[in-house]
């Protein structure tokens, strides 16, 4: 049988709001999980759009701005099929860039060839303060 923890606040053993301000505060402010191949989000929070630039050339735009464009991302994405199957990666280009407090533009890279490649998943999670 499965368990249910419901409560109307969260508070410390001083009573203070701070164990739920700090998870609020510090947790995920966006993210986007989107398909590379047929290109289109198939969920996301706090994500307005995403726009295909090319293959394996994404940008993505937040709903609600962050305070300045020092937030924290983290992605993943999957690997390539096949016969020479290998492995990509999330990059984000510093001679094309776009990071501003509602987009960043990523690649994913191809290492074993050294270009660019849709992936079938593709996510990002952005964490920092919203403004």
């Amino acid at each position: 049988m499965a368990s249910e923890l419901r409560v109307n606040t969260l508070k410390d053993a001083s009573g203070n709001n701070s164990i739920a301000t700090s998870y609020v505060a510090n947790g995920p402010k966006s993210w986007v999980y989107l398909n590379g191949f047929t290109f289109g989000i198939q969920d996301s929070f706090n994500t307005a759009s995403a726009t295909d630039n090319g293959e394996g050339d994404y940008t993505t735009t937040r709903t609600n701005a962050f305070v300045n464009d020092d937030y924290a991302t983290a992605g993943l994405c999957s690997a390539t099929t096949g016969g020479n199957a290998h492995y990509n990666f999330i990059v984000e280009n510093q001679d094309n860039r776009l990071r501003s407090t509602t987009q960043l533009r990523t690649w994913i890279l191809n290492p074993v060839e050294v270009n660019q490649n849709d992936a079938l998943d593709y996510s990002m999670t952005f964490t920092g303060d919203l403004a």
